[in-house]
């Protein structure tokens, strides 16, 4: 008899279990038919919720059943499996895939759609610079799965009918798999004499690394000098699932809470929430209810994908470009590249806008899918599109560069960052003669960001008063640093006047300045002497440094030398004869001709 009752609970518990099985794999097996599965992120679902797939909302406060119905007829199955990856690109396709998000909820999140949170806020981190180099630790345990029984699947059940009817949602959440995530986001500046990829690849080690790593009984973290060296130059952001009291925010603390995350879900997975969800549309339980009419397209997924991918590389350079140290000693370059990084965050804005309201529309049924697709082409064909965007940042970053080289060679040269701050160093100098080298092209009217701002302003519905025709002859217009002829005379011009600040670097009687200047009507550069704070030219041109001396007349006791003649000057100078190389003396001497020293 002990025998029989033995072999009869393990009977019951085996029909049990090849009976819950079985219920489950019919479920999934419904799933292509049926079932959306949508992630969580970081969305507070629970079963029995409804659910808009048009706009990708939860609709709270509203419920097909009653709760204590759903409690008694919900099924649980344990499902633990844990995954440790490491990514290595930041683009919304690779985390997208991180956190499971299909093409349709990917469009809503790309259109402001969705509030994520949780780990899923690790989509809306992206790099800031290009001289960053990232790498990503994922971390995922799912604990358990939940979902309704066969029971409530049926409009007979259902307490609250009128949602059928009033088209608030189209879907129902019948099944959640429970878990949690977690992402490491490690970065590393990359300085301009070192190579982006080595960087990246030692930080990837690294962070493949994390798994060998341990933690003794006291907290203390086992890591070998050259480890902790290499680790020193890394920061971490955290986004999870996790309740942390302290976010890591180096290696080693991230090393530390990586370690504490299985128990940090609770020894039961109490701690789980959300991360995979299905639903069941509302026409299978009454064919009256609001359906999705049709999905958005994978290529104009895609294609919305690039635009805002293109949008943040281009404020990523902007914010290189304005972190070099050019922009500290010429303000309005910087102020030139942030208005162009301000207006393509109002037109980011104003795409995702129309993004949001459009989405749903096209899911209702309401518009048609070729609306998107006319907002795509109305993107590219105006002056935001990728190319001339792209074309104007990289112009800026030439001038940029131009002007980093003038800054290397002038080194010594007192730099003044605004022509107030020049009129303030000529009252205080008491340089007889002050030499300044001025940039007349900086403060230049940059027309392609007068017509962006046109553009944004018609948008608003704002009319303006240029058109095409003269928007196509502003871009035509050539710049400064695009004209060799200009380079060129600047080039020797900087020279010129390096040289000439050398040679006169004792002299308490001169002074050599730099700054920028506007009004000028001259492209690039022109060099202007003062004599006691008076301006004496705009164009002056210093001597160019002589050539071999020549001697032209011998007595007993010395010789007469002349100099090669400057352009600008002529001089003569006699010296002793003493056996050892002449020495020249080439200094700031007043003339009485116009224009020269």
């Amino acid at each position: 008899p002990c025998m029989g009752q033995v072999v009869l609970k393990v009977c019951v518990c085996v029909c049990v279990c090849v009976c819950v099985a079985f219920h489950r794999t019919k479920v999934m097996e419904a799933d292509s038919k049926t079932h959306v599965k949508v992630a969580a992120l970081g969305r507070p679902f629970h079963l029995g919720m409804l659910y808009d797939c048009r706009s990708d909302s939860l609709v709270p406060g509203v419920m097909l059943w009653d709760p204590e119905d759903l409690v008694k007829d919900t099924l649980e199955n344990s499902q633990h499996n844990t995954e440790f990856k490491i990514h290595a690109s930041d683009s919304i396709e690779n985390k997208s895939s991180a956190l499971n998000i299909e093409a349709s909820l990917k469009a809503s999140f790309l259109g402001g759609l969705v509030e994520v949170g949780g780990s899923a806020n690790f989509l809306k981190d992206t790099k800031t610079s290009k001289k960053q180099a990232r790498v990503t630790l994922q971390y995922k345990t799912t604990t358990k799965f939940k979902q309704l029984s066969m029971n409530h699947f049926g409009r007979g059940n259902v307490k609250c009918p009128y949602v059928f009817d009033q088209g608030i949602a189209t879907h129902v959440v019948t099944a959640i798999l429970y878990g949690a995530q977690a992402f490491f986001v490690f970065d590393q500046e990359v300085s301009e004499n070192e190579d982006h990829q080595n960087i990246e690849g030692n930080l990837q080690m690294m962070v493949e690394k994390i798994n060998c790593f341990s933690v003794d009984g006291k907290g203390t973290l086992k890591m070998t000098d050259d480890d902790n060296a290499k680790a020193e130059n890394f920061s971490c952001k955290f986004y999870g699932d996790f309740a942390l009291e302290n976010n890591p925010v180096s290696f080693q603390e991230a090393v530390k809470v990586y370690t504490m995350l299985p128990k940090l879900l609770g020894e039961r997975g109490e701690h789980a929430v959300p991360v995979q969800i299905w639903l069941l549309p509302l026409t299978y339980l009454d064919s009256s209810a609001t359906r999705v009419g049709h999905e958005i397209s994978l290529g104009l997924v895609q294609e919305t994908q690039t635009v805002l991918e293109e949008l943040s590389g281009l404020q990523m350079q902007c914010n290189d470009l304005m972190n070099r140290n050019v922009t500290s000693h010429f303000p309005e370059i910087g102020t030139k590249v942030k208005d162009f990084k301000d207006m393509c965050l109002q037109y980011k804005s104003i795409f995702q806008t129309s993004l949001s309201e459009i989405l749903p529309l096209i899911r209702g049924g309401g518009k048609e899918e070729r609306e998107l697709a006319e907002i795509l082409k109305r993107k590219q064909q105006s002056l935001f599109n990728s190319n001339t965007l792209q074309k104007w940042l990289d112009s800026k970053e030439r001038e940029i560069d131009i002007l980093q080289i003038i800054i290397e060679v002038m080194k010594d040269t007192t730099m003044l960052t605004s022509e107030k701050a020049f009129d303030i160093e000529m009252f205080k100098s008491k340089a007889k003669y002050v030499v300044c080298f001025a940039f007349t092209s900086l403060n230049d009217k940059e027309p392609y960001l007068r017509h962006l701002s046109e553009y944004l302003k018609t948008l608003s519905g704002v009319n303006t008063v240029h058109t095409e025709t003269e928007r196509r002859q502003d871009a035509e217009l050539p710049r400064w640093y695009f004209l060799k002829d200009v380079l060129d005379t600047m080039r020797r011009q900087v020279y010129l006047f390096v040289d000439f600040a050398e040679a006169n670097k004792d002299s308490t009687n001169a002074q050599f300045l730099s700054t920028s200047v506007s009004g000028s009507g001259h492209k690039g550069g022109k060099i202007y002497l003062y004599k006691d704070s008076k301006k004496q030219t705009d164009n002056f041109e210093p001597p160019s440094k002589p050539g071999k001396l020549r001697a032209i007349e011998r007595t007993h006791d010395g010789m007469t030398v002349e100099l090669g003649p400057p352009k600008t000057a002529k001089d003569t100078l006699l010296v002793k004869e003493t056996g050892k190389n002449i020495e020249s003396l080439w200094s700031l001497e007043p003339q009485e001709q116009e224009n020269q020293l």
